[in-house]
């Protein structure tokens, strides 16, 4: 991910962000079992032709008009809301465009998602790919984005106030008595209740199967035969799950920052938890051999030592800001992961916790907003909201009460000694969820798909590389390309091989020789 999307519009490709990634529901303390022992519940393929009942949605027509952004056509894709009943009520979704600049032959089209779940494909599109993806691919290519059901402009799930959310993302995320763990497990159930309370409609609705589902009327209705797409982070989960929906329709797939379906919630937020941990270290690495180092100029394990004394220190004594929110010590956490997904933003890290460690915490305050979304006049834009909601549709919990992620917490801390309890409570998010999931991780095979090219970091800390490993062994047609580097994804951020292997396959179809390795 290039710094240009790092702390605004590509804030949303956080992907599955370690806190806030989870599977949700209610329950007993008992931990979810994990994924190897769980039923798969892999959605049928749809056959071609389009279902009859689907019919109408498939055969409509799409008005294009200017939307604002100099370049940009807007649009409102209709899709059922409930896919078991499609003569029920409709979902409106947002889709914009820009047309293929020429020169050489248009392709099609070319879907782009960023990620989150939550992120806005639209504002990614007028934001960043629209006008900033390689231009022989944008040449060639109308690039279109459409918001997934319940983000963005897409009839969004809403869930607190400004002022509701901002007490959310202060409650303390390392409870160490009764109070604190009985204060984080309420903040999860008011949290769950204002969704409830202000997106019931659709809350059940905005799972990522409906939303490969709603990327195949769009397909169909912008007249390809084949949907070629790039996701990254989450989007390469969509990705994946169109591809299983609906083998015979894969075009050109770039899977970029993969995830793996057959992990269970309580897995992949481990596993994330360790991703975030090496990039730590990178950073670390790289802040200790700075003069100005924040975390002293010794070795890594000391530097983590010292970034978790400061936490604690946040943890007793929240950090002035100049405002009414101080920096406590789940704000500062969520701060220092912001940073985590670019190394682009190590400098702004160092300065930020530099500032924080001196007793003036808003640089930090300032990165956790961006990661959070939260505007200068105190509202949220959708991210979190929609990213509970999906999240909680997509998976069974992680697990489903305190008991269980009290007693998950020492594996969390083996994984990370610096983010680790944080993130092990975090994962309790969804436990009083109001609409089961629907969802059950399961390999996926895609099998009669053309080929999917899936892209690893090596140093990813949200979706870690053997994420990437998994998936390209998986799918049947798929093929890994591996980007020996730092950072969250891998194309556009400057590395000319990762570029132009891309590239080749979104011109030509072909992608390339597994196991190629860029840096």
């Amino acid at each position: 991910m290039d710094s240009r999307r790092l702390l605004r519009t590509s804030a949303t490709a956080l992907a599955a962000a370690g806190l806030i990634l989870s599977g949700c529901t209610g329950g007993s303390d008992a931990a979810a079992p994990a994924a190897s022992r769980m039923a798969s519940a892999r959605p049928a393929a749809t056959p071609a032709p389009s279902p009859e009942t689907l019919r109408k949605y498939y055969g409509q027509k799409l008005s294009w008009r200017e939307c604002g952004v100099e370049g940009f056509q807007c649009a409102t894709l209709l899709a059922p809301l409930d896919y078991a009943e499609p003569d029920g009520p409709a979902i409106e979704l947002a889709v914009s465009r820009v047309r293929a600049s020429g020169p050489g032959a248009r392709i099609g089209s070319l879907l782009v998602n960023p990620g989150g779940p939550g992120g806005s494909a639209v504002d990614y599109l007028q934001g960043y790919a629209g006008i900033g993806y390689p231009q022989p691919v944008r040449a060639r290519y109308d690039m279109v984005a459409v918001d997934p059901r319940g983000v963005g402009r897409s009839e969004p799930v809403a869930c607190l106030t400004g002022p509701e959310m901002d007490a959310y993302t202060q409650v303390d995320q390392t409870p160490d008595d009764t109070a604190e763990v009985n204060a984080l497990a309420a903040s999860f159930k008011e949290f769950a209740a204002g969704c409830e309370r202000r997106a019931g409609e659709v809350l059940p609705h905005v799972s990522t199967v409906e939303t490969a589902r709603d990327m195949d009327i769009l397909r169909a209705v912008l007249g390809d035969e084949k949907l070629h797409y790039v996701g990254a982070s989450y989007g390469t989960f969509l990705g994946a799950t169109y591809a299983e929906l609906f083998p015979a329709r894969v075009g050109r797939l770039v899977l970029d920052g993969a995830m793996d379906p057959s992990l269970s919630a309580l897995e992949l937020n481990r596993d994330q938890t360790a991703g975030f941990e090496t990039a730590f270290r990178a950073f670390a690495a790289d802040c200790v051999a700075q003069p100005d180092c924040p975390l002293g100029t010794g070795s890594v394990e000391e530097a983590g030592e010292a970034l978790r004394s400061f936490f604690r220190a946040a943890d007793a004594d929240p950090v002035p800001t100049g405002e009414t929110r101080a920096l406590g010590e789940s704000l500062a956490t969520t701060g220092v992961i912001a940073a985590m997904y670019d190394e682009g933003a190590w400098p702004q890290l160092r300065e930020a916790l530099t500032r924080a460690v001196g007793g003036e915490g808003s640089a930090l305050l300032a990165l956790a907003d961006s990661y959070y979304e939260r505007e200068p006049d105190g509202s949220y834009a959708n991210l979190m909201f929609a990213n509970a909601a999906v999240n909680c549709l997509d998976l069974p919990p992680a697990y489903q009460g305190p008991a269980a992620a009290r007693a998950a917490a020492p594996s969390f801390d083996k994984a990370s000694p610096v983010f680790g309890t944080g993130l092990a409570w975090a994962a309790l998010n969804c436990t009083y969820w109001p609409s089961p999931a629907t969802g059950r991780p399961h390999r996926i095979t895609a099998d009669g798909a053309a080929p999917i090219l899936v892209v690893g970091t090596t140093r990813d800390p949200a979706t870690p590389y053997k994420w990437a490993e998994s998936l390209a062994d998986q799918l049947s047609s798929g093929t890994l390309l591996t980007y020996e580097g730092d950072g969250h994804t891998a194309y556009g951020r400057g590395s000319d091989c990762v570029d132009t292997a891309i590239n080749a396959y979104l011109l030509e179809g072909t992608p390339p020789a597994g196991g190629k390795r860029c840096s």
